[in-house]
């Protein structure tokens, strides 16, 4: 299907009637799709994926050239465009959406390790894309979109049994596995790490400014993915541990935003009554937050790390007390529970 698109609109091009291509982002989604199924973050080029660019013979020749190596579940590559294609089959039930949204679907399947884990990349096993990857929320994406399939949510109901059944085993894998990489802090269940070695299952680091860690904005979105399963004891536990942990280690009295400050956009953590922050980043061990440099260091204080990484990264989360405030106190009366 992939390569008759693209050989369609190399002929309009060479016709001079590219403006009767379809130029509708579903239409797009099935010529940026890999060979596996997939879709990159970025093409052959380097690149990023950009959906409202203009569909021309020098795009066309970069898409065409862009291959599997690049196929990744980062920066919501793959799952984004699953959930495109779907909601697009549904209202325009055009059987080619559904296709390549179901291929889509057998890449996750895929690529998920027997230990329940996703990797950033896959086949691309570089540098750090073959760890376990909860950065950016790509391995909770990659679940989400299995437990739509397996409850026939969002408009997933039209995809097919057996890849339904296939979704059901790989997302009982992977909340297994969501499980098992819970940090223990002398047996006590906390939050979870950024990446994890994709055989020791032990918290790993990826960029040089991204140290071993407990990761808080990743966290929040994983217990909350935990929230809409089934309650069972192993989930129950796991998600009270991890609220009590963002309740013990919130930093109260700051604020964290960006602000122009002589012509120049920064980042400031600053002092603001009846405001909470978390650091992005905790030492494993102790619950300090810690800030990662380019150089791999680790420094303890905000404001000991380069401008560079000061103001091009952000080191403070907010959105924590949504979840510790609001959202657990909802799922405890929606299923009975006491804190």
């Amino acid at each position: 299907m992939r390569k008759k698109l693209i050989s369609l609109l190399f002929s309009l091009l060479a016709g001079l009637t590219f403006g009767q291509i379809k130029d509708t982002l579903a239409e797009k989604l099935l010529l940026y799709q890999l060979p596996n199924g997939a879709w990159g973050k970025q093409l052959n080029d380097g690149i990023a994926v950009n959906y409202k660019l203009p569909l021309d013979q020098k795009l066309l020749e970069k898409i065409k050239a862009t291959g599997d190596e690049h196929a990744t579940i980062d920066n919501n590559a793959t799952t984004r465009e699953i959930n495109i294609l779907i909601k697009a089959y549904k209202a325009a039930k055009n059987p080619a959406y559904l296709s390549a949204a179901e291929k889509g679907i057998k890449y996750l399947i895929t690529m998920q390790y027997e230990n329940g884990g996703f990797p950033q990349y896959y086949p691309n096993t570089a540098i750090y894309r073959k760890q376990i990857t909860y950065n950016d929320n790509a391995m909770i994406n990659a679940l989400t979109v299995l437990y739509n399939i397996s409850e026939g949510k969002n408009d997933f109901d039209a995809v097919n049994s057996e890849l339904k059944l296939k979704s059901k085993t790989a997302l009982k894998k992977g909340i297994d596995c969501i499980l098992k990489n819970q940090v223990l802090q002398n047996g006590v269940p906390t939050i979870w790490a950024d990446q994890y070695d994709e055989i020791t299952l032990q918290p790993a680091k990826a960029r040089a400014f991204e140290p071993i860690s407990l990761a808080t904005g990743e966290s929040v979105g994983i217990v909350r993915f935990l929230m809409m399963q089934p309650v069972k004891p192993a989930i129950e536990k796991s998600i009270k541990s991890a609220v009590k942990w963002f309740k013990q280690n919130k930093i109260e009295g700051y604020s964290y935003r960006v602000k122009d400050l002589n012509g120049k956009r920064v980042r400031v953590l600053e002092k603001e009554k009846n405001s909470v922050v978390w650091a992005r980043f905790y030492d494993i061990k102790t619950n300090t937050p810690i800030f990662g440099d380019r150089d791999g260091s680790v420094k303890y204080n905000y404001k000991e790390i380069s401008d560079e990484r000061r103001n091009g990264y952000s080191w403070y989360i907010d959105f924590a007390d949504q979840l510790t405030d609001k959202d657990f106190p909802k799922w405890l009366t929606a299923n009975h529970l006491s804190e």
